[in-house]
Parts: C-alpha cells; structure tokens; sequence
C-alpha cells in the first residue's frame, strides 16, 4: 500500500447497565486498535441498555459531520434489555447484511454455536458508518482484526467502507 491511509473520525459508544470508564475494556480495546490504526476517536461514552438513550446518542452522531464511523458495543444478545438492534436499525439509510454474516463466521472459530446468540449489526446512515459489536472484549478484537481493521482503512482494495464516509471522496475508491 503505496498511498497513505486516510484516518477517520470515531465515536464509541458502550451499552452497559453496570460498566463505567474504569471497568469499561471492550470500549477501551476499541479505542486502543483504532487509534494505533491511526484514526482519531472524537467522543467515547457509556449509556445503560436503554433504547431511547442509545437511540439519541448514535443519532447524535450520525447528525453530527465530524464523526465518519461509529462502534458501538454491548447490548446485541437476547438477555430482557439487549436493545441496541432495535435502537440503531431504525436509524440506518441502509444495512450492511454481510458484517454480521462474517463476524458469526470468525466468531464460531473462537465460540462455537454460542455465536447465533449475537445480533451484532453494521449500515449506513447519512455518510456514516455504524457498527454494532457485542460488549465482550474478545468480541471486539475478533470485529476489528478480522474486519473492521481492513474495512476502516481507506486503502483496501477492491473496496472498503472508508472511502464512503471521507467526503471528498464518496465512492468505493
């Protein structure tokens, strides 16, 4: 890759009803990777499983024009208040299908037949791209290694969801 990579704006955003900023390491692991990547983290945050909390704070950012990616963790199981499919999917312009597809194919390596419990999402939605992580740490480094990492870097090819989201730019690349 002879071109540099052009680093993206990033908010994350954990769903948790018990984790605060100290006990908080699958949001901190996402800010880690993707800030060694070298994209910049704009606003990380923590809201209870709550839809309309959820729901406000990624709409937020999907409105806001400095924030080109958003990953969110927890809340994507089946327990009674796992809700963030329900809070993000109404806000997508589009859904990305195979992201889940593919992190329930790298997950089952590492899980097995416990990954169709994971209802983790990705799409698009006004020039921003969201995706939707379970709240394990383990988790997230599977999403970021095995498809985020390439995905968010503007210099995969034949295609990836960067070259999206950078402005000047609009297209696959």
């Amino acid at each position: 890759m002879s071109e540099p990579m052009i680093a993206l704006s990033i908010a994350v955003l954990t769903i948790s009803d018990t984790r605060t900023e100290a006990t908080d390491r699958s949001g901190q692991a996402l800010v880690e990777r993707f800030t060694d990547a070298g994209h910049r983290l704009v606003e990380k945050r923590i809201v209870p499983d709550d839809v309309y909390r959820i729901r406000a704070v990624v709409a937020g950012w999907i409105a806001a024009p400095e924030v080109q990616v958003i990953l969110t963790t927890g809340g994507t199981g089946f327990t009674g208040r796992d809700s963030t499919p329900e809070a993000v999917s109404v806000l997508l312009d589009k859904r990305i299908e195979g992201f889940g597809e593919l992190f329930r194919q790298l997950s089952w390596q590492e899980i097995g037949s416990s990954t169709v419990q994971s209802r983790c999402l990705g799409g698009l939605a006004n020039a921003t791209v969201v995706f939707c992580l379970p709240g394990s740490t383990g988790a997230c480094r599977t999403a970021w290694h095995g498809i985020l990492a390439e995905q968010l870097d503007s210099r995969h090819k034949p295609c990836n969801f960067a070259n999206l989201v950078i402005p000047e730019r609009g297209q696959h690349g």
